[in-house]
């Protein structure tokens, strides 16, 4: 696979044993142990190919290894005595962000990092290709070619808009998602506004607590959730909290489906208080099919792949082996968490 290479390898450096739960083609698997040779990958008795799926306890095997590629149980760790690195495949680390499992890795002097950095872009473009569909009338030429045929010119284009200096994009959650999402917004000269739990002062955007969020809710066109799924989050798009909303804005998900009332969002978007809603992520999934969600009025649903490419394996591979030469050279780590 290009870019996946042992060349830097210090040969006098110790060596660990990578346990590692997530799921490669024979291909990829082969390619993965030999970029990350000398060392030696355990693969776990149960691989996954999704982020989403939590590995059932593997502490045999998770004991005997320094490194953990992939998705850990946290019971595992904390059994763990060898464990000095983690490394997720996941941006979203929900299951592991608790101060229970914080006080292990601190006692142990675990370090965890997430693979944010991973899938930033695919994500924020997805969210851009959602939102210039949508002003662009995209679904609606699209579905008329699908049922009648009738060639809708005049509407179409009379509904058809612009991302531009006029258009406010609310963020809700800055984290790399969000960063990226605001750079590939920027040429459209957009206002584009982030909310987080805690403003830091680097922000490049205007930045606001979560707190202040339902004050600027009536003034965003766009409103772009990519909150983590936790107890603070749950149904945090509320129906209180949509009837909130500027009358014809749209709404994305790229979080996690349970910060969304998605009762409220049907009825919200039924109603036509709301324009649109692109949902990249529900609760449960897979939706089941008789969910009132697939049917509710100009509600746009992917199957949990903003993340995707075509080249996942080898991108997620080439994201673990950058990080563990890293570790070895006792540099900064990327998209460390704690």
């Amino acid at each position: 696979l290009p870019g996946l290479n042992n060349s830097a390898t210090n040969p006098r450096m110790a060596t660990y044993s990578i346990w590692c739960n997530r799921h490669f083609e024979p291909a990829y698997a082969k390619a993965f142990e030999a970029a990350c040779q000398p060392h030696r990958i355990v693969w776990a008795k149960a691989t996954a190919a999704s982020n989403l799926v939590a590995a059932p306890s593997d502490d045999a095997l998770v004991s005997d290894c320094e490194i953990a590629c992939g998705q850990p149980s946290p019971e595992d760790v904390e059994k763990a005595k060898k464990l000095k690195l983690i490394l997720l495949s996941s941006a979203g680390y929900t299951r592991y962000d608790t101060p229970a499992f914080r006080s292990v890795c601190q006692s142990k002097s675990i370090i965890v990092c997430n693979a944010s950095g991973l899938y930033d872009e695919p994500c924020a473009q997805h969210a851009l290709a959602m939102m210039l569909g949508t002003v662009r009338q995209l679904p609606a030429a699209y579905a008329s070619q699908l049922k009648d045929r009738s060639w809708p010119y005049l509407p179409l284009r009379s509904r058809s808009d612009l991302i531009g200096a006029e258009t406010t994009v609310l963020l809700v959650g800055y984290g790399a998602i969000a960063r990226r999402l605001a750079e590939l917004l920027s040429p459209f000269r957009a206002r584009v506004i982030a909310f987080r739990r805690t403003v830091r002062g680097d922000e490049k955007i205007p930045t606001y607590t979560i707190a202040e969020l339902d004050r600027l809710l009536p003034e965003g066109d766009h409103v772009v959730n990519i909150l983590p799924a936790s107890p603070d989050t749950t149904n945090h798009f509320s129906a209180e909290r949509l009837s909130r909303f500027k009358p014809g804005s749209h709404f994305y998900n790229l979080g996690r489906g349970d910060t969304v009332d998605q009762s409220a969002l049907a009825e919200s978007l039924n109603s036509e208080k709301l324009a649109s809603a692109y949902l990249d992520v529900t609760s449960p999934e897979p939706l089941p099919r008789d969910h009132p969600l697939w049917t509710a009025r100009n509600c746009f649903i992917t199957p949990h792949t903003a993340g995707g490419t075509h080249d996942e394996s080898e991108r997620q591979i080439t994201h673990f082996v950058e990080n563990l030469k890293r570790y070895e050279r006792a540099e900064v780590l990327r998209d460390r968490i704690f």
